[in-house]
């Protein structure tokens, strides 16, 4: 992926198990879970599930620090 997208979870009231609060995840691009409201979201056993849009925010990391985390995978 060339130009990964990260954002931050913000709200994990119906998925507790899934997704951890100030937790930096990588969005994987797929239009049609955007259609429906939704973010594809790669979890730490590298699969990726659908989210609602609303429990994440845009983290805006600069290129160097996208590198790091996308190395630290």
């Amino acid at each position: 992926m060339t130009n990964p997208k990260f954002v931050i979870c913000i709200e994990n009231s119906e998925y507790p198990a899934s997704l951890e609060i100030r937790k930096i995840y990588q969005a994987m691009p797929d239009s049609d879970a955007s259609k429906i409201g939704h973010l594809r979201i790669i979890d730490e056993s590298g699969e990726d599930y659908l989210y609602p849009q609303a429990c994440f925010i845009d983290a805006h990391l600069s290129k160097s620090v996208q590198a790091a985390v996308v190395e630290a995978a």
